[in-house]
């Protein structure tokens, strides 16, 4: 921990990744840590940082989480303060990803970031598939890569290839993954190790395709 921000892999990584946790968990949770875990292995410098409603439950205040796009000032706010010197890919888990793709066209025309990147990305709530959040995800400008488990209740395969999204974003699907990208390893036969490792995998070859490949 160094202040505001949870940092994984070497300090003078080429290219560095920040990340917001979802609604409910912070962003040292078992999904988040194991992610940036992952991702430190390629080579990444990752970044994790938690908005205040999250952070001052730390400090014993029950806060619910607020509407997504009031937390857009803050993810500037951690962009502003980490101060990358190369290549930054800004995203997160669920909420984080999606907080993250209502500021990354601004970012990215600014020349602030690279790319963006959505673990898990909430394309409705649970149960409630009419309820889109994707409108922004039309017109979307920012190189994108979401993560996606095809069973995921914010959104599965099915689900999503109806959807019109922009020609910018493109999407791993991980063969049973919930919402935090795990599968049944006996009914997909893959581990969470497994689908993590194709994540990190899948990101170094997406990172290299915007120009800014880890050593």
């Amino acid at each position: 921990m160094d202040g505001k921000f949870l940092f994984d892999g070497p300090e003078d990584a080429p290219v560095t990744i920040l990340l917001a946790h979802g609604a409910g968990a912070p962003m040292d949770s078992a999904s988040m840590s194991a992610t940036a875990e992952a991702l430190a292995a390629e080579g990444f410098r990752v970044a994790r940082f938690e908005f205040a409603y999250m952070a001052a439950r730390r400090r014993g205040e029950r806060k619910p989480p607020p509407r997504a796009e009031t937390l857009n000032p803050e993810y500037r706010a951690a962009v502003a303060e980490l101060g990358a010197t190369g290549p930054l890919i800004i995203g997160g888990k669920s909420m984080g990803g999606r907080v993250a793709s209502m500021v990354a066209d601004e970012l990215h025309t600014s020349g602030k970031i690279a790319g963006l990147i959505c673990l898990g990305y909430p394309f409705h709530p649970p149960a409630k598939p009419e309820q889109l959040r994707t409108k922004h995800l039309a017109g979307l400008k920012t190189p994108t890569l979401i993560c996606q488990g095809t069973r995921d209740e914010f959104g599965t395969r099915e689900e999503v290839r109806g959807y019109t999204l922009s020609d910018q974003i493109e999407i791993l699907w991980l063969e049973d993954g919930d919402h935090d990208l795990k599968p049944r390893k006996s009914i997909s036969g893959f581990s969470a190790a497994d689908h993590l490792e194709t994540v990190a995998d899948t990101v170094t070859r997406w990172v290299a395709g915007l120009g800014a490949e880890p050593e």
